[in-house]
């Protein structure tokens, strides 16, 4: 039993970001219903952010704006391209939703296997 509480004491943010994206990822790759396919693209989106957010994390660095030595300055860069990710996966999202309803209007449905059908046809 101590064993499974060093190994859950030992996870970091990125270990859990990591498992997060897999876990979108499987549910992008085995829902039917489109709404949860929407989700699980949702879910992936946010967990690469966090794991970008934390892999260069450095303790006690500071904002660059705040006056400080260069040596504690945090890097801009990174948080910039995320909050442009922010963005871009909020617009994704928004794009897909606005794609099933019209999906769902013209075609009924909303599971994937019985639209592909329909689209055969």
């Amino acid at each position: 039993m101590a064993s499974v509480a060093e190994f859950i004491t030992g996870l970091t943010v990125s270990d859990l970001a990591v498992a997060l994206f897999f876990t979108g990822l499987y549910g992008a790759m085995t829902q039917r219903n489109i709404i949860k396919t929407i989700m699980s693209v949702g879910i992936m989106d946010v967990a690469a952010i966090t794991f970008f957010m934390t892999a260069n994390f450095q303790e006690g660095s500071r904002s660059p704006i705040s006056g400080t030595a260069v040596e504690q300055m945090a890097d801009p860069v990174p948080q910039a391209l995320m909050i442009t990710a922010i963005v871009i996966g909020v617009s994704v999202v928004a794009m897909c939703l606005a794609m099933y309803m019209r999906v769902v209007y013209r075609y009924g449905t909303a599971d994937w296997k019985i639209l592909i059908r329909r689209l055969e046809d």
